[in-house]
């Protein structure tokens, strides 16, 4: 079972996406670049204040020789050469700045710098509560950064929402097209972009173009149509003048039936083909209560000449009886176009034909048999409506049109070791 593709996001998702992971990345970086400023800043002040701070002591000392220094609530002085009541953080600091640092169990931010007549002073600041407020303004600065991402982000939706609906209008009215119907343009919805005008004319252009190649299309099947029902009447009437004769040998006889039954076939076919390009619709009218099985023995027997020289037979499998509402030609003409492409298929063997009582009839080939892919490409192609130029007989393409119309399925499938098989399930015509 093969997985089925998933199905790629839409625009608007895409550029909801992209447009929040750039703010994302832009946050991220904003964010962590002003931590870093803010780092830098933060040490150029500790440094200045307490710098300055130990200047002016020793100032204040060189001047009175009484001076002591008092402690206030956020700055202790301490004298890393005594060894009474200095905090264990301080031992073993080295000469400098030194932020983030525990006294007491306060976070501080301690210069030490050595002095001509103290020896070796650590100036502690005590930067607790800055550091609550630091966190504080860094928690609000990041709340502030995901309200930003999900703002932009309801923003774009929105925008982006507005942006591509007229391209999503446009890509429905697209879905809305259906293959022969005249008349039919697509508009631009209320604020589209001049690309989608510009996509707009190429498809309305496509489709009067598109409309112009059907019509002639049709005026040529209905012109051939009618230059072909002439000599297809001479040959009838030829042909029944001279089923008249008594005397015409039993075998020559056989022989102007057969004439005779294929050139109504071919009328008969005129007929749909002609229904089938004005109005199709019109197809399942013409039906009428068809032996399939009966037609299968006579489609076979029409077609045993195809048979040549090779090495090949065609033989009946089981052949239920089964009546269908249908087109009596479009069953021969469908029924003898697949037997005829299983028979120039295969050089040799059996091709066997059967006949279920739901009305599926089946052909089996000999023949080389076709791939998975090969299989796949056919069932594509039908599905598509587009022919190629192998000879086919009416093709498989408007068999696909007619089994469309009727409501009939055909399937081809590979057969081991070699071979393939040909269904064609006329089953919703069927006869209770």
């Amino acid at each position: 079972m093969t997985e089925r593709p998933r199905r790629p996001a839409s625009l608007r998702r895409r550029m909801v996406l992209w447009l929040l992971a750039f703010t994302a990345v832009v946050s991220v970086l904003v964010f962590a670049v002003g931590i870093q400023v803010h780092e830098h800043a933060e040490h150029a002040a500790w440094r200045s204040l307490l710098g300055s701070e130990l200047a002016a002591i020793e100032e204040h000392a060189a001047r009175d020789p009484g001076y002591r220094w008092q402690d206030s609530d956020t700055l202790r002085l301490y004298r890393l050469d005594s060894t009474t009541d200095l905090p264990g953080e301080l031992r073993g600091l080295a000469d400098g700045l030194h932020d983030n640092v525990h006294v007491d169990g306060r976070l501080s931010a301690v210069m030490v710098r050595r002095s001509g007549r103290y020896g070796r002073l650590a100036l502690v600041l005590d930067i607790e509560d800055f550091h609550e407020m630091e966190s504080f303004a860094e928690r609000l600065a990041l709340l502030g950064g995901i309200v930003l991402i999900v703002v932009t982000g309801l923003a774009a939706w929105l925008g982006v929402g507005r942006l591509v609906r007229p391209l999503s209008v446009l890509a429905e009215d697209i879905a809305h097209l259906r293959p022969g119907v005249p008349g039919q343009r697509i508009e631009v919805a209320r604020g589209g972009s001049s690309e989608l005008y510009v996509i707009a004319q190429a498809l309305n252009d496509y489709l009067e173009r598109n409309a112009r190649f059907v019509e002639r299309e049709r005026v040529f099947i209905t012109t051939a149509s009618h230059e072909l029902r002439t000599p297809l009447a001479v040959i009838g009437g030829a042909t029944e003048l001279a089923l008249g004769n008594p005397a015409l040998p039993a075998q020559a006889r056989a022989q102007m039936q057969r004439v005779l039954r294929t050139a109504q076939d071919v009328e008969q076919l005129i007929q749909l083909l002609l229904v089938l390009a004005r109005e199709p619709a019109r197809l399942a009218a013409l039906s009428e209560p068809v032996e399939l099985d009966a037609v299968i023995r006579q489609v076979v027997e029409d077609h045993a000449h195809l048979l040549g020289d090779k090495q090949l037979a065609v033989e009946f499998e089981p052949l239920q009886p089964c009546t269908v509402m249908a087109p009596p030609g479009v069953v021969r003409a469908a029924i003898g176009n697949l037997l005829r492409n299983a028979i120039e298929s295969s050089d040799s063997g059996v091709v066997r034909v059967g006949l279920s009582a739901a009305g599926v009839a089946t052909i089996d080939d000999p023949g080389h048999g076709m791939s998975p892919e090969e299989i796949s490409a056919i069932h594509a192609r039908l599905a598509r409506g587009t022919g190629d130029d192998r000879s086919e007989g009416i093709g498989l393409e408007l068999i696909a049109r007619l089994c469309e119309h009727l409501g009939w399925r055909l399937v081809f499938t590979a057969r081991q070791p070699q071979g393939t098989r040909v269904s064609l399930d006329l089953g919703r015509s069927r006869l209770a």
